[in-house]
């Protein structure tokens, strides 16, 4: 379910700084990719990563050196990137990665909004709003869309649940992410190749 932003301080530091946040993404907005896993939406939804599951993304940290500094700021901060959906999108309802989504939750940033793009969270509907954040539990079936004519952005992060700190994270994989994660293979680190065969491991381990 949604939960109070007042209750979580680095979220008055996020809209604080939205406008800078939103002027970065506006100059790596040509190299948002394409989700992968298109059973989960309808339309065109992108993202830009700077923080996956814990790992760094270097090159793209690179390019907006201010958001990367403001989400290395949030405790216990997992996960980091700007998401778009283009108008005329739905993300259909859905519940976040086994493993991953009961033990984090999730914080949106408004960037990019009109009044006719929403988020629902389990039976509450509410709209995002430029310069405020919205956390919720990502564990809860969601869902969101753009009926408008503009663009919805957002800055999405995912930090780990203070009930569940001390928990391990390891999402299971789809086989879209999996395919997604191995079209990148070549520009991919020495460390993130190690953490995917790591992470692909312990996930065939689990479900033996």
């Amino acid at each position: 379910m949604f939960r109070r932003s007042d209750d979580f301080p680095f979220t008055r530091l996020l809209e604080d700084s939205w406008r800078d946040v939103l002027d970065e993404y506006r100059n790596v907005a040509a190299r948002v990719d394409a989700w992968p896993e298109t059973q989960y939406y309808k339309g065109d939804w992108g993202t830009f990563g700077l923080y996956a599951f814990g790992h760094k993304q270097a090159a793209n940290c690179v390019a907006c050196p201010r958001t990367t500094k403001l989400v290395e700021q949030i405790p216990g901060m997992v996960m980091a990137g700007f998401s778009r959906l283009a108008p005329g999108t739905h993300i259909t309802p859905h519940k976040g990665y086994g493993g991953w989504a009961e033990f984090v939750l999730r914080c949106h940033l408004g960037l990019a909004v009109n009044d006719r793009c929403a988020l629902r969270v389990g039976s509450e509907t509410r709209q995002w709003q430029a310069g405020k954040t919205l956390v919720f539990c990502d564990a809860v079936e969601h869902e969101a869309w753009n009926s408008g004519d503009t663009e919805r952005v957002v800055l999405l992060l995912d930090f780990r649940n203070p009930e569940f700190r001390r928990k391990l994270l390891n999402p299971d994989l789809t086989p879209e992410m999996e395919q997604y994660i191995r079209s990148q293979w070549r520009d991919l680190g020495a460390k993130q190749k190690l953490h995917y065969w790591l992470w692909r491991a312990m996930n065939v381990r689990r479900n033996a």
